[in-house]
Formats: structure tokens, sequence, C-alpha cells
């Protein structure tokens, strides 16, 4: 299964990047990016939309007291700087390489306009998009401010199934090939990677789930 954050059926490089026009391909070049680069920081003026072409970037923002709070770490395919579509100016957040190769197309807002403007089914997706980018915010930050770990645990590995999960025919398991690391998980969850180490060993104990380094197997029903 394709991430929910990938755009269904578009091939996002062959319909958005710059590099595949005939009037922007000589001037477009690929961003390259090491591990911990900020592709941008909070403040900067918000005037491109980047997609993922290879690698891993972690979208998030500093505390008053310099504690990083993580929203999201998106992959190969996905998109981010979105908000530059709606008119933002300025950026909220920083985005940050996860991986030591990552490359990022940028494409800039006003080109972005100009695809949306001809293509009206791509318009439609991107607005269906950032919409359910904003309600799958709102719903892990209502778990990180209510729910204990372990709700918030249970709660994402099911976000997790329906983002990356299939079916094992054999055993009815749910499969999940997944891109993050457990300190990953961690962040985007608001817990310590102790803590939730701990909590995906005490699901084993109870024979609800089955893990390795990227697969997690669900023993429960979602």
């Amino acid at each position: 299964m394709k991430p929910i954050w990938y755009l269904e059926d578009i091939n996002l490089f062959q319909v958005l990047c710059p590099h595949k026009f005939k009037q922007h391909k000589a001037s477009h070049s690929y961003d390259q990016y090491h591990k911990k680069d900020y592709i941008y920081f909070e403040a900067d003026h918000a005037n491109k939309i980047y997609l993922i072409e290879k690698g891993k970037v972690k979208i998030g923002y500093y505390t008053e007291d310099g504690q990083e709070v993580v929203k999201a770490i998106l992959t190969k395919g996905e998109i981010f700087g979105e908000q530059a579509i709606l008119g933002e100016e300025t950026r909220e957040e920083f985005a940050m390489s996860v991986d030591n190769s990552t490359s990022i197309c940028p494409v800039d807002v006003g080109i972005m306009h100009d695809l949306m403007r001809d293509n009206r089914s791509l318009s439609v997706r991107i607005y269906k998009l950032i919409g359910f980018r904003i309600k799958r915010l709102e719903r892990r930050l209502e778990l990180i401010l209510f729910r204990d770990a372990e709700t918030r645990v249970r709660e994402f590995l099911k976000e997790l199934a329906e983002d990356y999960g299939h079916c094992c025919p054999e055993t009815g398991d749910t499969v999940i090939e997944h891109p993050y690391t457990q300190k990953d998980i961690a962040h985007l969850i608001g817990t310590s990677r102790p803590t939730f180490n701990a909590i995906m060993n005490r699901f084993k104990e109870l024979n609800e789930v089955d893990f390795s380094r990227k697969e997690i197997r669900l023993k429960f029903s979602v």
C-alpha cells in the first residue's frame, strides 16, 4: 500500500518536477542534503514546494525553551512546504534532512499554481492532501495532550497500518513495512525511545505485535 500522503495514482515527478518541462529543464537541478542539514528554517520566506526524490525529511518546530517538536517524517514520493500554496509567506516550521543522501526537487510556488490551474484533478488532490495533513496533525496533538503513552503507540500503529500495511494471507496479520526508526516514532508520538521500546515489548509479550527493524506485524484488528 502506498503511503496515504502520496498523491494516490499521480506520479509526482512526472506531473510536478520542473525538469520534466522544456521551459524549466535547463535551469532546474535537484538539491542534495546530508543528515541534519536544514532545507529551510522557521521564519524563512515560503516561496517553494518540495518533492522528495530520495531520503527522509523531518518537519517540526522548536518551543520557546528550545525543545524540538516533530510534526512529521516524510519519505520518497511525498511533498512538503505545501502551506506556501495557501499563501503562507514565512515558514512556521523547519524541514531537516534525516538521511545522509537526501535528494529534493524544489518547485517554485508560481510554477505550482500554474500546474494546478491547468490540471483540475491535480489541484483537488493537493488540497485534499493539505486537509488530510491538518486533520492528522490535530489528531496526533490531541493524543499527545490527552492520552497515555501506550494509547499513543497503539493509535500510531493503526496509522502506520493505514499508510504502509497489507494483510498476510497465511496468518491474517497486518504486515507493516515502514521507513521509520524507533527514534523517529518516539519523536512523532511525544515519548522517549526507551518508553516506546518498552511498550512494544509489552505488546509482543501479549502476542499483539511482532516486530523487527523495518517491519511490524499487528495481531490485533485495525
